[in-house]
């Protein structure tokens, strides 16, 4: 006949069910976020292609995952770069032609993304656009051209070379010309002296030579420490056009690279 009142210390079964429910929600998500943390951590990270440094090997707007085992593990491998410890663990050194995504010397916030060309103790040279290793010229033919945009809207064609390194690893590199024209100091790009890599670092080049800021800028990049290497790339698993609005998911299909999905990296 009477309706019990609640008292402060219960709960209707209703709401009991509603907090339970919240509750597996929350645990559900703190498990996802985990999850995830874990995954970008010691597994895949996904990565987004900014620029044109790595033409035609990779071109802007690729998405690529990168390994974070291959190399091992340093304070760069996790979330916000937390000094977890010093040094690699369960370390693994690169091979010289690994496409690496690492931490901008200069500013370790930042990720570059480049290919290994000087291990360490090597000696690397260029002259004449040509790169030289140990006093050797790394072998590289004739692979045809490739037309580019200007911005003025006409095409510019674009030397394609195919380089082959010491144990017959081959991939494609870009050349505009073969020297470059010194900057206000003096220096080329095209006709550097030698640099010797010291130990535990690494001498990192762009594929797309005549548009790469990598360790031939000492005072920019320089050789790149074994502690900022993040991971190797492995596969674009998608890619669209720079000129794409994600915005206007109607525009997407004609700007999608259909053909680069999931494309292994040379």
């Amino acid at each position: 006949m009477f309706k019990k009142k609640l008292t402060v210390h219960e709960t209707s079964p209703a709401s009991a069910k509603q907090k339970g429910e919240w509750d597996d929600t929350i645990r559900t998500i703190i498990y996802a976020v985990i999850l995830a943390i874990t995954f970008r951590s010691f597994a895949y990270e996904p990565f987004h292609i900014p620029s044109s440094s790595m033409e035609d090997t990779l071109l802007i707007g690729d998405y690529v995952f990168i390994s974070k085992y291959s190399y091992g593990y340093s304070r760069y491998s996790f979330p916000f770069s937390l000094p977890l410890f010093e040094g690699r663990i369960m370390r693994h050194p690169p091979e010289r032609g690994d496409v690496i995504v690492f931490r901008y010397p200069i500013n370790p916030r930042i990720d570059y993304i480049k290919r290994v060309i000087g291990l360490p103790g090597d000696r690397i040279q260029v002259k004449h656009g040509v790169v030289y290793l140990n006093g050797e010229a790394i072998p590289r033919m004739y692979d045809g051209s490739i037309l580019k945009d200007r911005e003025d809207g006409t095409k510019e064609r674009i030397w394609r070379y195919k380089e082959t390194l010491p144990g017959g690893r081959t991939y494609h590199v870009l050349d505009e010309k073969p020297d470059s024209d010194p900057d206000i100091n003096g220096f080329s790009a095209d006709n550097t002296d030698v640099y010797t890599v010291p130990e535990e670092h690494y001498f990192m080049m762009g594929d797309n030579r005549d548009n790469s800021q990598d360790s031939r800028y000492l005072d920019k990049v320089g050789f790149v420490p074994e502690v900022n290497l993040v991971g190797r790339a492995e596969i674009v698993f998608f890619s669209v056009h720079d000129t794409v609005e994600f915005a206007s998911p109607a525009t997407w299909w004609p700007l999608l690279r259909i053909s680069r999905f999931l494309k292994a990296i040379d």
